[in-house]
């Protein structure tokens, strides 16, 4: 079973999932850094700074990857939602994101194109277009360990078929940036 941990790029996917591999109980799989290691992209946007994935062939890959022992396998990217049929898309408010994004010395476009996204739910609306399952998970004022202790009940409620209450719970929508004003 794959689940995607997306969400824009600075609402710790990455950190949480880190701790996830950290634990053992699950195979987690850094799509980020597979596409690069291994050449899994089509083009530089030299522009964006990133690399364009090909997707059929990181879908191929991940599939190679992926536990097959009936157990859980994660996939921590901004785009896992496009491979994976249940997806825990990763929430912060644009101004906790913009400072993080700062705090990582994006480029002033940069930090602006993601904080946009997120303000727009733009992860969010197309992990609802693409996956069976979606829950929506807001890691503003959240310590890591509660997030990931949040990611550890959802699957558990995945793995048993009982996530209706969770649905309700992380129910997508449920987080609103709607009011938040560029400048």
């Amino acid at each position: 079973m794959l689940i995607g941990i997306t969400g824009t790029p600075g609402t710790g996917k990455t950190s949480v999932t880190r701790l996830l591999e950290e634990d053992g109980s699950y195979k987690v799989i850094h799509l980020n850094e597979l596409i690069r290691e291994e050449n899994l992209y089509s083009d530089v946007d030299t522009e964006r700074d990133c690399v364009v994935a090909d997707m059929d062939l990181v879908y191929r890959r991940v599939l190679d990857l992926q536990d097959r022992t009936g157990n859980v396998t994660i996939v921590d990217s901004h785009l896992s939602h496009h491979i994976a049929d249940i997806a825990i898309v990763l929430r912060a408010s644009p101004e906790r994101l913009k400072e993080r994004l700062e705090e990582r010395k994006y480029s002033v476009d940069k930090v602006r194109e993601n904080v946009e996204a997120e303000a727009l739910d733009i992860i969010l609306a197309e992990a609802v277009d693409w996956c069976e399952k979606v829950f929506e998970l807001d890691t503003t004022g959240q310590t890591l360990e509660r997030t990931l202790k949040d990611i550890k009940e959802i699957i558990k409620g995945i793995r048993r078929g009982g996530t209706e209450e969770l649905e309700e719970l992380y129910r997508p929508g449920s987080v609103d940036w709607s009011d938040y004003l560029f400048e």
